[in-house]
């Protein structure tokens, strides 16, 4: 990083659950996408992980937010304010001057154009000189390390926090693509609930998160089964302490619902797929991403629903991350990039 090289290039992965910079090919900021602000001046108090730790443990004055919900810009201002602070935070090194930024940023497929602009608006106040933008499934597939200008078919299966976004790429473009609203932030909310109705315990998002990593499940039988979690709350009737243990069975019920929406978006992607492309993707299979794609037995249970085998990229969490960090290193070259 020169001292006087006026422009800096970064990578964003800008997510619903936790955002990633990437510069010089390097993960530089991997932080959940939360702010606490200061309820009475607005203020930025924290960003990222010690933002996280303060979500449902603040006091009046402080506010804990996450600027984006599905995917999107929900909350324009905070949006902005993490934004600037993840930047610092890549930059800390060098505090002479901002730098001017070239910035790739990557969006959901299914935005709208006032979604898309909320995202650019956001960037270009966050310091960003020149912005591009990518898609998220196009990103994921780059990341995966698919070459995305072959003229073949690739599916990708992008499940996000707020988002999963489904697309099928060839020559550089989406072919076919189905963005839905449903995705590792449903799933939480549908442990909290079931916490609730079936064991009358009160549970946090941090704790059904939890949860959902130590015992989340696809399928009912697992091979290399996870021990039971237990979770500790209070009683909804008597709101004395309660100790329960959740088995990983318990967990793929109450979110087999869910599940199944994701399972109908890809089979609705795969009837807008073009024949050619569609014996492409059955002879290569198809590419999961995301954190979704950690569901233990997810998979499994896809290749066994849809007769496609299902591959995990190597690293799910950041494949979107990297592939727009490449992106970013072929702005010219690369023609499906927005400005």
């Amino acid at each position: 990083m020169g001292l006087f090289s006026f422009t800096q290039e970064i990578a964003m992965d800008l997510g619903t659950a936790n955002t990633i910079i990437i510069h010089n090919d390097k993960i530089v900021v991997d932080e959940p996408s939360v702010v606490a602000l200061d309820r009475r001046t607005d203020k930025l108090i924290a960003i990222g992980e010690k933002a996280r730790q303060m979500h449902g443990k603040t006091h009046e004055n402080i506010r804990t937010v996450r600027p984006l919900r599905d995917g999107v810009i929900a909350d324009f201002y905070a949006a902005e304010q993490m934004m600037r602070g993840l930047i610092k935070m890549a930059y800390s090194s060098n505090r002479w001057f901002a730098p001017s930024l070239k910035i790739v940023v990557c969006i959901p497929s299914g935005s709208t154009e006032v979604e898309i602009r909320a995202v650019r608006d956001s960037s270009e106040h966050a310091g960003g000189r020149e912005v591009y933008m990518i898609y998220e499934p196009m990103a994921a597939a780059i990341g995966i390390g698919i070459d995305v200008e072959a003229p073949e078919g690739n599916m990708i299966v992008d499940i996000g926090g707020g988002t999963t976004e489904i697309a099928v790429i060839s020559l550089g473009g989406i072919v076919s693509n189905k963005s839905i609203r449903i995705a590792g932030d449903d799933l939480t909310a549908d442990v909290i609930e079931y916490m609730r109705r079936q064991h009358n315990i009160k549970v946090g998002e941090r704790t059904a998160e939890l949860i959902k990593i130590n015992v989340g499940s696809a399928l009912t039988t697992l091979e290399d089964a996870p021990d039971d979690y237990i979770v500790r709350g209070p009683n909804q009737m008597t709101a004395l302490p309660m100790e329960v243990p959740v088995s990983y069975q318990e967990i793929a019920h109450c979110i087999e619902k869910s599940i199944s929406k994701i399972e109908a978006a890809i089979l609705s992607a795969l009837e807008q797929t073009p024949p050619e492309l569609y014996a492409d993707i059955v002879n290569k299979g198809i590419w999961l991403a995301g954190g979704g794609a950690l569901l233990k037995g997810l998979d499994k249970r896809l290749t066994n629903k849809i007769g496609i085998p299902f591959h995990i990229a190597d690293d799910p969490l950041h494949a979107v991350a990297r592939g727009t960090g490449v992106a970013l290193k072929n702005v010219d070259k690369f023609s499906f990039l927005m400005r």
